[in-house]
């Protein structure tokens, strides 16, 4: 049996998901639904199938179950291994003690384990919250050659936006010579993406001078890379050219939604060359009604359409009955949108029911997403104005 992979991936998705707000009161963000068939998580996984990259482990911590259930045995990304595979980290208790993961670099520390069985050279770090096709290993392969300790994939982004980043200056040979995790005045916009090549051996002993410092915050942007740089590690910049959304905000997981329509869409989810997997529940064909009106929208698998949908997304299962409008909307899976319902500018949660005339994100401050919670029953004629939150769970609508 082999003992040995080149290359060990680890997905950072236990992160909370706050600022989606009610999206990810029941979920971990990597578990949302995204483009009418998939889930966030989906694509680092598929990257790293399309990248020759069969090893992964997924750190998760908040809000397991459902990313646990998609996750399942890795078939659908051909992770399904006697050796490697995908593999679900939660936190554990040793003999010592126990502990959630306490920043992005204890996570990885905690699971020191996980990647000594398989003896890599290189360790990839991964999050689990954005959207983007990346080829994996043409980033390794610059790792080699630089002889880096590190390479961080790197972009340019709206210097208005640099704040939120960890930023980075680089010379003439992609090393990177300055890093600051979001700096309230940064020098640059060349933005990390939150991914990672380390040479292991290295890593490892970071990590673990890390875990022996009191004062360090166990993170790799503000501390980890921090330190390699101030001891003079190579670290090198891979210039990504290409789609990439952090979908961390109601906003950004809108755009992102609505970046896939349009002949000459942001992001092709439609282009085969690098595939995006994900697991599919065997949901029976589309049906479209003789007074069914669809417009520029992506239409997932076993939808009823009978009313109206202009510029939007709509998940599998979802029910739209005569009359019903919906326009500029992300619909998850297995909603219903009863009669003459009008549901605009609105992320609708799973197996959520609009009642018949009920207005949803259609009156009030033009511009602001309305959400609307999993399981909630909105019952006839109700209106929920522009840019609410409703969470029948945690106070109704905010």
């Amino acid at each position: 049996m082999l003992t040995k992979k080149e290359c060990v991936a680890m997905l950072l998705a236990g992160g909370q998901g706050s600022r989606l707000y009610a999206l990810t009161n029941q979920v971990a963000k990597p578990a949302v639904e995204f483009g009418a068939k998939n889930r966030i998580i989906d694509f680092p996984l598929s990257n790293c199938t399309n990248s020759g990259i069969d090893t992964v482990g997924v750190l998760t911590q908040y809000q397991p179950l459902v990313l646990n259930e998609y996750i399942g045995n890795g078939q659908p990304w051909d992770m399904d291994r006697t050796f490697g595979g995908v593999h679900v980290l939660p936190p554990y208790q040793g003999k010592k003690k126990s502990d959630w993961y306490k920043g992005t670099a204890n996570a990885i520390y905690q699971n020191l384990s996980f990647i000594d069985r398989y003896q890599p050279e290189y360790v990839l770090i991964l999050s689990g919250d954005h959207i983007y096709k990346m080829d994996y290993d043409a980033m390794l392969q610059d790792h080699k050659k630089n002889n880096a300790d590190c390479t961080i994939a790197v972009l340019p982004v709206p210097m208005e936006e640099a704040s939120r980043f960890g930023i980075m200056s680089m010379n003439a040979e992609n090393r990177i010579t300055e890093f600051e995790e979001k700096p309230k005045q940064p020098k640059s916009n060349l933005a990390s993406m939150g991914i990672y090549i380390f040479t292991y051996s290295v890593l490892k002993q970071y990590l673990i001078d890390d875990e022996n410092d009191p004062n360090s915050e166990n993170d790799f942007g503000k501390n980890i890379i921090v330190n390699m740089l101030k001891d003079g590690k190579k670290l090198c910049g891979h210039r990504f050219e290409g789609y990439w959304k952090d979908v961390g905000t109601i906003k950004s997981l809108w755009e992102a939604n609505m970046d896939l329509l349009g002949e000459k869409p942001n992001f092709d989810i439609f282009d085969t060359k690098q595939k995006i997997y994900a697991r599919n529940a065997g949901d029976p064909p589309q049906y479209v009604g003789a007074n069914a009106c669809i417009q520029n929208s992506i239409i997932g698998s076993g939808v009823e359409i009978d009313g109206t949908v202009i510029n939007s997304v709509i998940g599998s299962g979802v029910k739209i009955e005569e009359g019903a409008i919906v326009r500029d909307s992300v619909i998850f899976s297995n909603v219903v949108i009863k009669k003459n319902a009008m549901v605009e500018l609105t992320i609708i949660d799973e197996e959520t029911e609009i009642g018949c005339n009920a207005v949803v994100g259609a009156t009030g401050k033009k511009g602001d997403i309305c959400v609307v919670a999993r399981n909630e029953k909105i019952a006839d004629n109700t209106v929920i104005p522009a840019g609410t939150m409703y969470d029948s769970l945690n106070g109704g609508a905010k």
